[in-house]
C-alpha cells in the first residue's frame, strides 16, 4: 500500500499546476459547481469539516465562504502548497495528509467532504474506515465518486494488461453498497452529467440509470 500512495502522491505532485487551471472553473461552473449546495442543504455548521482530498483548496475556500471551519488534507504536498498560497480564510488550514492514516484523534470532525478521493486508494474500504473513525457519531460526510462516464477511468484501464495502476475504479452502487455495510447510511444522493444529458429525460430514470449514466455521484452518508 505504500508503494500505490507514495506513487499517487508523486503523479498529483506532478498534476498540481494543471489541476490549478482549472479548478476554479471546476467549482463554479462546471462538474463541481453543485458540490457545495449539496453539502449546506445537509451538513450542519459546527465544529471542523475535513476536506479529505481537497487539492488546491477551492472548494475548501468555498465551505469557508458558507460559513464552515474547514481543515482541507491532501497527499500531494504540491497541491497543499497551492492551497496554502492561494485560498486564505481565517477558518482555513491546510496540511498533507494521506486518508489511510489521519493525523488527529477518534470523533475530531463534525463533518467532511471527499470529492473523486478514494477511487485512488488500494484499500477503499479501509479508507472508509479511517474516515469514519475521525467523524463524530452522527455527523455527515458528502462523497464524490466519479461515474461511468468519466474520461479518469482511463486512469485504470491498463490494469487488463496486468499492470499496476493506481485508480481503484468502482461504481456508485458499489460504494453506496460498502459503506451501508459499514456504518453509514444514505442521507441523499444526486448525479452530476455531462454537457447534452437530457436532464429532463434523466429525472424520469430510476437511480441506478441515472448512476449508470452520470459523470460523478455524489452521497451524503452520516455516521452510525
Amino acid at each position: 500500500m505504500r508503494a500505490w500512495h507514495k506513487e499517487a502522491e508523486k503523479q498529483w505532485d506532478e498534476r498540481a499546476e494543471w489541476w490549478h487551471q482549472s479548478s476554479e472553473d471546476m467549482w463554479e461552473r462546471g462538474s463541481r459547481k453543485t458540490i457545495i449546495p449539496f453539502v449546506t442543504t445537509y451538513m450542519p455548521k459546527e465544529g471542523y469539516i475535513a476536506d479529505i482530498g481537497c487539492g488546491d483548496g477551492y472548494g475548501s475556500y468555498k465551505l469557508c465562504q458558507q460559513g464552515y471551519r474547514v481543515i482541507g488534507l491532501d497527499l500531494s504536498s504540491e497541491m497543499i502548497e497551492l492551497a496554502k498560497k492561494q485560498r486564505y480564510h481565517e477558518h482555513l488550514h491546510f496540511q498533507q495528509a494521506d486518508i489511510m492514516n489521519l493525523p488527529f484523534p477518534d470523533e475530531t470532525f463534525s463533518g467532511a467532504m471527499i470529492i473523486n478521493c478514494l477511487e485512488w486508494t488500494e484499500r477503499p474500504l479501509a479508507a472508509l474506515e479511517e474516515v469514519r473513525r475521525v467523524l463524530k457519531t452522527n455527523a455527515h460526510v458528502c462523497v464524490g465518486i466519479l461515474g461511468p462516464t468519466a474520461a479518469p477511468r482511463v486512469n485504470s484501464y491498463r490494469r487488463l494488461y496486468d499492470e499496476a495502476v493506481i485508480c481503484n475504479t468502482m461504481m456508485p452502487w458499489e460504494f453506496e453498497q460498502l459503506a451501508k455495510e459499514n456504518g453509514f447510511i444514505t442521507v441523499s444522493q444526486e448525479g452530476v452529467y455531462k454537457r447534452g444529458v437530457d436532464e429532463h429525460f434523466i429525472q424520469q430514470l430510476p437511480t441506478e440509470l441515472k448512476q449508470a449514466v452520470s459523470f460523478m455521484w455524489l452521497f451524503m452518508l452520516q455516521k452510525k
